[in-house]
């Protein structure tokens, strides 16, 4: 049975053949460990094997995993609720999923409290009409000229979470689409030049390399669940 160890193995090389095929350096692609399904040993062998970046759509599950390896790279991944706002502005070195304004503002205050600056992901959703957490392609903009208002939180990039079960032409097609909010946005300043855009997970990441994303969510592939 494979090892963590080695199914990080096969999730970077297929990450470098992606990139590859897409004429990039295997380096322009980073790769989020999403720890959901991991165990403290899970973790610890990755770590070991050099693995440094780590993610959670959970606070709590963040914070704990965090003692385990204290000195990797955290992101916080899924929605943040306004009473752990504070606890997850903590426990993370980067937040992937903003998308409403009354979420930043209570991580504004938190960070100024704190004297603290956190990077940013936004979250865009192709089709908000499934009612799932992100920004539609038309709220980005206006977004953005409200979130330069605020001095604590820095606009790192954008992150995307495809529809589930989605064809291999929609995978292409819906990020594409968030790829050229993400140029967009390039353009206008909004983001800087080595800003981050986060697309694809376990099933579909080799499709959103190929569509530019140079930061990926892998999950299950690596940490696949027992029994």
């Amino acid at each position: 049975m494979p090892t963590v160890s080695d199914n990080l193995n096969i999730v970077k090389q297929r990450i470098a053949s992606a990139t590859h095929r897409s004429s990039r350096p295997a380096e322009a692609v980073s790769l989020v460990a999403v720890a959901k399904t991991a165990s403290a040993n899970d973790l610890r062998e990755a770590y070991s094997a050099g693995h440094r970046l780590f993610g959670h759509n959970r606070v709590q599950a963040l914070e704990e995993h965090r003692l385990v390896l204290p000195h990797a790279e955290w992101h916080l991944l899924g929605p943040l609720q306004g009473k752990k706002v504070m606890r997850g502005v903590s426990a993370c070195n980067l937040y992937q999923a903003l998308a409403d304004m009354k979420t930043a503002q209570r991580i504004e205050r938190v960070l100024a409290e704190n004297s603290r600056k956190l990077s940013v992901l936004l979250q865009v959703n192709i089709h908000p009409e499934d009612g799932r957490n992100g920004l539609s392609l038309e709220q980005v903009d206006e977004f953005c000229d409200d979130i330069s208002e605020l001095e604590h939180i820095q606009l790192a990039g954008v992150m995307n979470l495809a529809v589930a079960d989605a064809s291999d032409k929609q995978l292409h097609n819906d990020f594409a689409a968030v790829r050229e909010c993400f140029e967009s946005l390039h353009k206008q300043q909004f983001i800087p030049d080595d800003a981050i855009l986060s697309m694809g997970m376990s099933g579909d990441f080799e499709i959103a390399i190929s569509e530019g994303a140079n930061l990926v969510r892998v999950g299950r592939a690596i940490f696949p669940v027992s029994g």
